[in-house]
Order: C-alpha cells, then structure tokens, then sequence
C-alpha cells in the first residue's frame, strides 16, 4: 500500500501575531513619510555645520527610506498569487529585498570608514552646536519611525531589513549627539570622525546579519533552531517507521518552512495513520505545516527501483529505526 506524495497544507503562515498585511504597508508608509521629510532637512544641515557624522546619518537614512520602500515594493509583489512556472508565487522577492538592503550596509559602512579615518588624520571645522541640535530631531523622528515599524510583521526578513536600517540609525544618531556636545562644549574637533565610525561599525553589524540570513534562505539551509539529523532521527523512532530518508527541510520564505521526505513503514502499518501521526508530530513541534510525505511499505517497494528497492539516487542520510517505541493501547499507527 502507498501513500505517494500525499501532502497536508497549512495556510496560516502569514501574520501570526494579528497583523495584517495592509496593516503592514500602512506603518512603512508612515515612517517612510517621516523618515523622507527629515533627511531632506538634515542633507543641508549637515552641509551647513560641515558635519561628516551629520551626512551619514543622512546617508544612512536615504538607505532606511529605500529599504522601506524596497519592502513595500516586495511586498506587493510577495502578495501575489501563484503563477506560471511559479508554483510558490513570488514570496523569496523579500528575501532578495533583505539582501538587497544588507548589501547597502555593507557598502556605504565600508565607505564612512574611509571617510572617517581620513577626518581623524585631519579633522575640519564643524559647527558642534549645530550638529548636536539636529541630532536630537534626529533622534525623535527615529524613536517614532522605530515604532511604527517594530508593530509591522518581523518575522518577514524583509521588513526585519527595514527595521534594522531604522533601529541602527536610531543609535547612529545617539553617537552624532553625543559628537556634537563634544564638540561643541569641549573643542573636540575629532569627536565628530569617530562618531561615523560608529555608524559604520553598526551598519557593519546589521548588514552581515541580513546577508547571512537572507543567504541561508537561498540556499535553502534548514531554517535556524531546526537542526535536520535530530528531526530526521526523531520521525524515525515512531511507531511502524522503519526508515526516513531523502529528508529536505528548508524555508520557501522567512516564516514559511517546508519539508519532504521518503517514509518506509513496516509491512503490518497502516501508511496513511503513519503519515498522520508525522505531520501532526512536525506541526506541533517544529511549526512546519507544509509537508510532502511519500509513506511506502518497506517491503512493497520494487527492486528495480534502487539498491534499497525505494530511491535510485537517495538524498542526505538514512534514519533508520533504533528500540521498539512505545505507545498506548489502541492508539497505534500499525493498527489497521
């Protein structure tokens, strides 16, 4: 008996903490509008005081205000259903979206590096009052904007991309004040270069965050806390299973885990209790509701087919069954 590819769908992987995806675009698009109208301001303050802390930051905003406005884009575009040669819709857009908003991170930190170094071999004139007044509005724009977005959907690595660009120049401009007291009550001409060092060190930090997760979506790793060989070994030990193998776990999108695997059960087992007993085991534990499972008999399988009888060209290890599991009476798989 086999129960080939029989497959169980969740489909409440959208919004798990209430919000909806409207609700969403509504709070980016807020802090967009705040984000945009004060770098503008800040772009000819900045030139104005002769502040390299100050243009970073408003760098650094340009970057919040295209990655909030990536994320949107990708989110319209997430939203889509199904098509074509597209069977998942287009739900990695945001992944490319983080990716995206990382690389710029990463690029304009290496930048301010550069610059603030060469400000401290030589530093210029900067107006520290100036630049410490406008660090403050900065700041406030920032604590609302952070706000906004922190009640957005999270678990997206595209709108955690955008939070990330606003939550870091939220300390960007903690730094830029502080600068600006310095060098405005202490003379300390220098304060202002080592303050975009630390913008950049943050936008550093950020940036290889986004890349390396938005990576391991790509590349279709396991998602993170999920660890395969456990899983694998676990699905292994219940009862009727004989074997697991061709066991894929990844994650289609941030927050939308998928797996597949090959089940041989043993020949007094019941396939599709099996299969059940699996799916609800992966749901419970590990939040994974969409799974493909192809449950066969172990000794059902035809010899043509491989070495093993099931898989010509099996993927990854094969769990095999350890002790006899254990179960309450009655409520066996193997029970037909």
């Amino acid at each position: 008996m086999t129960a080939g590819r029989e497959s169980e769908h969740g489909h409440g992987h959208g919004h798990g903490h209430g919000v909806s995806p409207d609700a969403d675009r509504r709070l980016l698009g807020g802090a967009l509008v705040l984000i945009l109208a004060y770098m503008t301001g800040e772009v000819v303050i900045g030139v104005i005081a002769g502040s390299l802390a100050l243009m970073s930051d408003a760098a650094h905003m340009l970057t919040d205000a295209f990655a909030i406005a990536l994320a949107l884009v990708a989110m319209r575009i997430a939203a889509r259903p199904p098509k074509g040669g597209y069977t998942y819709g287009l739900r990695r857009a945001e992944i490319l979206s983080a990716q995206l908003n990382g690389l710029t991170l990463m690029l304009l930190a290496a930048f301010f590096v550069f610059e603030g170094v060469q400000r401290l071999l030589s530093p210029p004139d900067v107006d520290g009052q100036l630049v410490f007044w406008t660090s403050l509005a900065g700041i406030a724009v920032n604590v609302a904007a952070t706000w906004l977005i922190s009640k957005a959907n999270r678990s997206s690595l595209n709108v955690e991309g955008a939070f990330q660009h606003i939550l870091n120049d939220l300390y960007a401009f903690v730094s830029t004040a502080i600068a600006g007291l310095l060098v405005w009550t202490a003379g300390f001409a220098r304060a202002d270069a080592i303050a975009s060092l630390v913008v950049a060190a943050l936008m550093l930090k950020a940036g290889y965050g986004l890349l390396r997760d938005a990576g391991r979506v790509l590349m279709e790793a396991a998602p993170t806390g999920i660890d395969p060989s456990e899983l694998g070994t676990r699905l292994a030990r219940r009862p009727c299973v004989e074997e697991v193998h061709d066991l894929h776990v990844w994650e289609v999108s941030s927050g939308y885990p998928a797996l597949s695997a090959h089940v041989l059960v043993d020949s007094k087992g019941d396939c599709h209790a099996v299969r059940r007993d699996l799916q609800q085991l992966l749901r419970s534990s590990y939040g994974i509701t969409h799974t493909t499972l192809e449950v066969d008999h172990v000794d059902e399988a035809a010899p043509e087919r491989g070495e093993h009888g099931h898989c010509e060209d099996p993927h990854g290890p094969r769990h095999v069954a350890g002790a006899e599991p254990h179960w309450h009476a009655g409520s066996s798989p193997c029970d037909h």
